[in-house]
C-alpha cells in the first residue's frame, strides 16, 4: 500500500510537471505572436505605464487638498484645495484618454494576432495529409478555428492590459503607501500572501477543468456538425429521439465541464475581495491610532485609503480574470495542437516533376506486390499487382469492403504502400513529386464537392487558363450545358455551400464536367455516376470515350452493366485481385465476377 501510494504521488507529481512545462511553452509561442508586433507592444507598455502613473498621482493630491482644510471655521485655504482638484481633473482626464487608447491599440493587436493563428491554422490544415481528416471530427477541428481562437482573442484584447495594468497599479500603490506610512503597509504582508495561496490553489484545480471544457465543446460541435449535414437521413430513418438522446447526453457534458470550471473559477473573486475589505477595515482601525499619535494626517490617512483600495482593487481584478486566462490557455493548447500536427511526409529530395523536361505523362500505371493497411496490424490489400497500360479504360469492382477505394487512395498517394511498389510511366510514385503526381489525374468522387460560387468558378476549380468556350464544351458532352441556361443567371448563378440549391445528380455532373476539363491523362472516377440516371450515364460513358482517347482511366463501379466495354476488369476481393480481363472472358470463366452479374439481373 506504501509502495503503491508513492507510485500514485510519483505520478501525480510527474503530470503536473508535464502540464506546468506544458502551459509555460503555450504562453512563450503566444509571447512570439506579441513579438510579431514589438512597436505596437512597445507603445501599449508606454502608454499604459503612463496611464497609471497619472492615476496613481490622484490619491496625493487628493490628500494635500484635505490637508489645507483644517479643523475650526474660515480655516479652508480654498486657493491650494482648487490647485490640487485642478490638478487630480487634468490627470484623470489624461488617464482615461490614455486608456481608451490603449484599449483601440490593444484590440487591433490583437486583431493582428488572431489573423496570423487563423492563416498558420489553415495553412497547415491543407498540408495535413488525408489520414487525420479521416480520424478526426470536422466539428473539433472548426471548433479550434472559431471558438478556440476567439477565446484567445478576448484574452489578448482585455486581459492581457488588465494584468499589465495590475502589476503597474500594484507596484505604484505600494511605493505611495511606503512613502506615507511604513507601518500600515504591514497590514499586506499578511493578506496578500493569504489572496496568493487562495488563487494558486484554486488555479492549480481549474487549469485541468478548463482544459476539458474546451475538449467537450469540441466534441459537442463535431456531433452538431454530424447531425446537420445529416438531417435527411434522420428523418428518413425517424432518428429524431436517438439523436435528440444524443445531443443531450453531450449538451450534458459540455455544460457540466463549463459549470465545473466556471464555478471553481469563480470563487477566486469573492475570497479574494472578502481578504482585501478586511485588509482596509485594518487598515481604517490602526490608521485611527496613528492620527491620535500624531503620526499621520487625515490627508494621509484618506491618501493611504485610496492607494490601498488601487493596491488590492486590481489584485482582486486580477484573480477574477485568472478563470478567463487559464481558459485561453486551454484554447490555445488546442490550437497549437492542430498547428503541430505532422504534415505530410515531404518529397524525397531527389523526386522528380512527373512529364518534367518535355516527357509527356503516358499513363502506364504498375502495381507490384503492394501490402496496406490503415492501421498497423491491419492489411487491408495483400501482395496487390496490376499493370494498366496507357489509354486503357480500367474498371475495379467488388464487394463493398474489397478495396475499391483504398486502391484509388494509394494511386493518388493520399496514403504510401506499407510494403511494394507504385510505379507511373515505370517512375516509383515516392520518386515522384506529389503535386505533379496529383495534377497527372483528374478525379471525380462519389462524394460531389463544390463551394459556394458562381457555376463558371466551380467548373473552372483547378484550371486558370480555362477558357469560356472549353467551359461549355465540358458541360455540353457531360449533359448539363441545358441546366445550367436554365439558371436565374446561367453560368454566373451562384451556388449555395456544397451546391445545396441543386440536385445531386446535377451536381454530379458539374463536377464530371470539371474533371473532362483537366489536361491530365489519367482519370480515377469513384461511383461517379451513382446519381444520374441509366440512359444518362450510358450517354456520359460515350462522351467521355471520346473526351478521353489515349487517357488511362480507372473506374469504381457497381453497376456492372455500364462497364462491360471496359478494356480490363479487375475484380477485387478482401484486398486482392482474384480474377482480372475483358467483361466476356471473366463471364466464360464462370467465378466470382460472373456470380457478381448474376446477382444484379436475377
Amino acid at each position: 500500500m506504501a509502495m503503491h501510494g508513492r507510485t500514485d504521488g510519483v505520478a501525480e507529481a510527474g503530470s503536473a510537471l508535464h502540464f506546468m512545462k506544458k502551459r509555460k511553452h503555450t504562453i512563450l509561442r503566444m509571447g512570439k505572436y506579441l513579438m510579431k508586433y514589438r512597436f505596437l507592444m512597445l507603445a501599449a507598455v508606454v502608454m499604459t505605464v503612463a496611464s497609471n502613473v497619472f492615476a496613481l498621482m490622484g490619491p496625493m493630491l487628493s490628500g494635500y487638498a484635505i490637508d489645507a482644510i483644517e479643523p475650526g471655521y474660515g480655516n479652508v485655504q480654498f486657493q491650494r484645495v482648487f490647485y490640487y482638484g485642478g490638478w487630480m481633473a487634468l490627470f484623470y482626464a489624461a488617464s482615461a484618454g490614455l486608456s481608451y487608447g490603449l484599449s483601440v491599440l490593444m484590440v487591433t493587436i490583437s486583431r493582428k494576432v488572431v489573423y496570423q493563428m487563423r492563416k498558420d491554422v489553415f495553412e497547415r490544415m491543407l498540408t495535413l495529409p488525408v489520414g487525420f481528416y479521416d480520424s478526426h471530427q470536422t466539428g473539433d477541428i472548426i471548433s479550434r478555428i472559431s471558438y478556440d481562437i476567439d477565446t484567445v482573442n478576448e484574452s489578448l484584447s482585455s486581459d492581457l492590459v488588465q494584468m499589465v495594468t495590475t502589476v503597474i497599479t500594484v507596484a505604484g500603490a505600494l511605493g505611495m503607501m511606503v512613502a506615507i506610512s511604513p507601518h500600515l503597509v504591514l497590514i499586506f504582508a499578511v493578506t496578500v500572501p493569504l489572496s496568493a495561496f487562495i488563487t494558486r490553489s484554486i488555479t492549480k484545480k481549474t487549469r485541468p477543468l478548463f482544459r476539458a471544457r474546451s475538449a467537450s465543446l469540441g466534441r459537442l460541435n463535431g456531433f452538431a456538425e454530424e447531425m446537420v449535414t445529416g438531417q435527411k437521413t434522420i428523418k428518413a430513418y425517424c432518428g429524431e429521439e436517438k439523436s435528440l438522446g444524443e445531443f443531450a447526453e453531450k449538451n450534458r457534458d459540455a455544460v457540466e465541464a463549463y459549470y465545473r470550471a466556471e464555478y471553481y473559477g469563480s470563487m477566486v473573486g469573492p475570497m479574494v475581495n472578502f481578504i482585501n475589505n478586511l485588509s482596509l477595515s485594518l487598515i481604517s482601525v490602526f490608521g485611527a491610532f496613528l492620527y491620535l499619535f500624531g503620526m499621520m494626517s487625515i490627508g494621509q490617512i484618506s491618501s493611504f485609503v485610496l492607494y490601498s483600495r488601487k493596491f488590492s482593487g486590481p489584485i482582486n481584478e486580477a484573480a477574477n480574470i485568472v478563470s478567463d486566462l487559464q481558459s485561453a490557455i486551454a484554447a490555445a493548447e488546442r490550437v497549437f495542437a492542430l498547428i503541430d500536427e505532422s504534415p505530410e511526409a515531404e518529397d524525397d529530395p531527389r523526386a522528380v516533376v512527373l512529364g518534367a523536361e518535355g516527357k509527356e505523362v503516358r499513363g502506364e500505371v504498375e502495381l507490384s506486390h503492394v501490402d496496406f493497411g490503415y492501421e498497423p496490424g491491419k492489411t487491408i490489400l495483400h501482395d496487390l499487382s496490376l499493370c494498366t497500360k496507357p489509354g486503357q479504360l480500367v474498371a475495379i469492382v467488388g464487394p463493398t469492403g474489397a478495396g475499391k477505394t483504398t486502391l484509388i487512395n494509394l494511386l493518388m498517394r493520399f496514403y504510401d504502400a506499407d510494403r511494394g511498389e507504385i510505379r507511373i510511366d515505370g517512375t516509383d510514385v515516392r520518386k515522384i513529386i506529389r503535386e505533379s503526381l496529383r495534377k497527372a489525374y483528374a478525379m471525380v468522387l462519389q462524394d460531389t464537392w463544390l463551394f459556394h460560387g458562381s457555376v463558371l468558378d466551380n467548373l473552372a476549380y483547378g484550371r486558370e487558363d480555362v477558357t469560356r468556350q472549353e467551359i461549355e464544351e465540358a458541360a455540353k458532352a457531360a449533359y448539363i450545358h441545358s441546366f445550367i441556361l436554365h439558371l436565374p443567371d446561367g453560368y454566373e448563378t451562384v451556388l449555395k455551400e456544397d451546391g445545396a440549391n441543386i440536385s445531386k445528380g446535377q451536381k454530379q455532373l458539374l463536377t464530371i464536367a470539371r474533371a473532362m476539363l483537366q489536361d491530365c491523362r489519367m482519370l480515377i472516377l469513384d461511383e461517379a455516376t451513382s446519381n444520374v440516371d441509366t440512359r444518362t450515364e450510358i450517354r456520359i460513358q460515350e462522351a467521355m470515350r471520346k473526351l478521353m482517347e489515349g487517357k488511362t482511366c480507372f473506374v469504381i463501379a457497381h453497376r456492372l452493366s455500364t462497364i462491360r466495354n471496359a478494356d480490363r476488369i479487375l475484380v477485387v476481393n478482401r484486398g486482392e485481385v482474384v480474377e482480372q480481363g475483358t467483361h466476356d472472358s471473366l463471364m466464360e470463366a464462370k467465378g466470382f465476377y460472373y456470380q457478381m452479374y448474376q446477382a444484379q439481373f436475377q
